[in-house]
């Protein structure tokens, strides 16, 4: 009777994932606010473009994915950043900075201050010296001041004694009436703090540390309301990436899934009052490619 219930579940939870968001484009395209979540597998990196054309790049996914981030941007039109948020220094984070940093412009580093003893975290401290980029240290409640018609803000950054995924940034950016709330790779205890700072619902919501067991608590989920969960992760990870607990959550408060493990690239383009997610693969051709239904029986693995 479980099994039963449990596959019933997970079908469900599938079929919410990849129901299309309904939603419609300001007719003033120069406007609009585009956030870009790249498919760099097991890693994050997401790119927004802001209403004033100014650019941002959260993250740079591991090492090996770095050209690709590169070529993903140059594609945009980017010929420059405005600013580059290093999250924490884990590898799948930074990895792909450096190449980031090789060749393109940066004209400021937003870093935690978790310092690390890996050789891919000194090739980021080399390449930042080389370049000459500036780099701030991010601090709790601070706002980020580059477009007047965003307000940006540090929920989470780094605290003594707390670990590289603890020390994650946070920022809660929002455009008029939609907030994004990227999580970094925080747990529990942070969320417990960042529910306090965020006053209403969040329209879309980055989960912590690719729907890993360590983050994502219904209580906090059930305090910020998402209604986008957007999950960053390779589907053939080791880790067991997204957990089914976290997909349990979100399809509990009624978000709707996506994930660029099952889809690519996805983007989400709004204009302050509705938002369009978009993906880069057809939700169906992603379902019939991954033999899902084999899957459901022979793992615990909820989206593909």
């Amino acid at each position: 009777m479980y099994k039963r219930q449990h596959i019933s579940i997970i079908i469900l939870t599938i079929f919410i994932t990849f129901i299309p968001f309904q939603s419609v484009h300001s007719d003033n395209a120069a406007k609009d606010m585009q956030v870009h979540f790249i498919n760099v597998g097991q890693g994050d990196s997401i790119y927004i473009r802001t209403p004033s054309s100014k650019h941002i790049l959260i993250d740079g996914g591991p090492p090996k994915y770095g050209k690709k981030v590169v070529n993903y941007l140059k594609q945009q039109g980017v010929k420059k950043l405005d600013l580059v948020v290093a999250t924490h220094p884990d590898i799948d984070h930074i990895g792909g900075l450096v190449t980031v940093m090789k060749q393109l412009e940066i004209k400021k580093m937003l870093d935690s201050g978790k310092l690390h003893t890996t050789k891919r975290y000194s090739k980021y401290i080399q390449e930042l010296v080389k370049q000459e980029i500036p780099i701030s240290i991010a601090k709790m409640d601070e706002e980020i001041e580059l477009d007047p018609s965003l307000n940006i803000q540090v929920l989470n950054t780094y605290q003594p004694s707390r670990t590289n995924n603890q020390s994650s940034i946070v920022l809660q950016v929002s455009y008029k009436q939609v907030d994004f709330l990227f999580m970094g790779d925080v747990e529990m205890k942070q969320e417990k703090d960042i529910r306090k700072k965020v006053d209403a619902s969040v329209e879309i919501l980055k989960v912590a540390h690719h729907g890993s067991k360590t983050s994502s608590s219904l209580s906090f989920l059930q305090s910020i309301q998402p209604n986008i969960a957007i999950l960053t992760y390779h589907k053939n990870n080791r880790y067991g990436h997204p957990v089914e607990r976290v997909i349990h959550h979100l399809y509990k408060v009624g978000a709707s899934i996506y994930s660029t493990g099952a889809l690519g690239h996805l983007v989400i383009r709004t204009d302050g009052t509705t938002y369009m997610v978009e993906p880069e693969k057809e939700p169906y051709d992603a379902l019939y490619a991954s033999s899902l239904f084999t899957k459901i029986y022979k793992s615990d693995i909820v989206i593909i």
